[in-house]
C-alpha cells in the first residue's frame, strides 16, 4: 500500500494519473503482469518510445517496479504493480492535530513467545539457528532487520510522551508483513491479530509468504527461496474504531486503550494457534523487503481545551 500523509504529499502522484494512457497501462499491468515492456505498448497501443515516458512516470511514483529478465529474445524489461492499494490522509500536516512520531526496530521486542519455523536476520547474517526459539532471546536481536514465526506473538514497547495537557485523538502504526511459510508460498493465509494494551484490536489475513521476486532492500547474501517481502500495513486506531489501510476491522476505540500521559503502551503482533488461517508472521525491518523502514508510529494528539468532547 502506498501511504501518502497529506494531500500536498500526493501532487506528484496525482498529476502522474491524470492521463487516460497511463490508467489504461497499470490495467494491462494489473491483469497481465509480470509482463514485458514490448507487450504493454501492444496491449495499450503505443509505441515502445510512446510508453518509455509514461513507464518512467508510473516508476517513479512508486506505482510498478522494474526488473530486467533474460529470454528467448535478450535481455528484457519486466513490470509489474509494486502498490495494490493507495491511502491518502487529507488532515494537512500542521493541521488541527500534533504529531509524536517515532521508529522501532523489528528486534526491539520487549517479549516474545514463538514456535518454528523461526528466526532472525541483521542485514550481515543470521542470528544464531534457525528454528530454534532461544535465539529470539540473544542480545544481537536488537540489530534484527528481520524475523518470522510460525505461530506465537513478539511484544514492543511504545513511546509515550503525552503530556498531562494532551489528549490521544489517534494512534497510527505502519509496517510490511507477510506470513511464514517453510521457504516461501504464494498461497499461504495466515491471520495476524494487533493488541494494543492487551486490548484485542482485530486481525489482518495475509496472503502469502511472497518469495516469487526478490525483495527490493534484502542484502545480496539473503537466500533466495526464502521470505523475501511482505505488504505494507497501517494499523490506526482513533474515536470511530480500529482500521487496516482505511478498512475498519473493528469497533476498539482510542479511548478503551488506555494510554495516558506518563502510561505505557504495548503493542503485540501475533498468530495464535487458535487462529483459523495459522500461517506465521514474517516482519520486515528497513534493510529486508520492499519498503525502507521499520515499524513507524504515529501518536496524534491534541491540547485537552481543544480536544473535540
Amino acid at each position: 500500500m502506498l501511504h501518502l500523509r497529506s494531500l500536498r504529499e500526493g501532487l506528484p502522484l496525482f498529476r502522474t494519473l491524470g492521463s487516460e494512457v497511463r490508467i489504461r497501462i497499470l490495467e494491462v499491468i494489473a491483469k497481465n503482469g509480470p509482463i514485458h515492456m514490448a507487450a504493454i505498448s501492444s496491449a495499450v497501443g503505443i509505441t515502445d518510445g510512446a510508453l518509455t515516458p509514461h513507464i518512467k512516470a508510473l516508476r517513479q511514483c512508486g506505482l510498478i517496479s522494474i526488473e530486467v529478465a533474460s529470454g528467448a529474445h535478450g535481455v528484457q524489461k519486466v513490470c509489474r504493480i509494486k502498490e495494490d492499494r493507495i491511502l491518502v490522509e487529507t488532515q494537512p500536516e500542521g493541521g488541527e492535530h500534533s504529531v509524536f512520531e517515532s521508529e522501532i526496530g523489528v528486534g526491539q521486542y520487549t517479549a516474545y513467545e514463538v514456535y518454528p519455523t523461526c528466526g532472525l536476520a541483521t542485514s550481515k547474517h543470521l542470528i544464531g539457528a534457525v528454528d530454534d526459539p532461544r535465539h529470539f532471546a540473544s542480545p544481537e536481536r536488537t540489530q534484527a532487520g528481520i524475523l518470522w514465526f510460525g505461530s506465537g506473538y513478539v511484544e514492543y514497547m511504545l513511546s509515550n510522551f503525552l503530556a498531562a495537557s494532551q489528549e490521544l485523538e489517534e494512534i497510527q502504526i505502519s509496517m510490511e508483513l507477510g506470513s511464514e511459510a517453510p521457504g516461501s508460498a504464494e498461497d499461504w493465509p495466515s491471520d495476524i491479530h494487533f493488541h494494543i494494551n492487551g486490548h484485542a484490536l482485530g486481525y489482518w489475513t495475509s496472503p502469502a509468504d511472497f518469495g516469487a521476486a526478490q525483495g527490493v532492500y534484502n542484502p545480496s547474501w539473503w537466500f533466495r527461496h526464502w521470505n523475501q517481502y511482505g505488504l505494507y500495513k497501517l494499523l490506526s486506531v482513533n474515536r470511530s474504531g480500529t482500521f487496516i489501510d482505511g478498512i475498519k476491522i473493528s469497533d476498539v476505540r482510542i479511548g478503551e486503550l488506555g494510554i495516558a500521559p506518563g502510561a505505557s503502551v504495548t503493542f503485540r503482533l501475533s498468530v495464535p494457534e487458535t487462529a483459523k488461517n495459522v500461517g506465521g508472521l514474517t516482519i520486515f525491518g528497513r534493510s529486508f523487503g520492499n519498503y525502507h523502514q521499520d515499524i513507524k508510529i504515529r501518536m496524534l494528539y491534541q491540547n485537552r481545551t481543544n480536544a473535540r468532547r
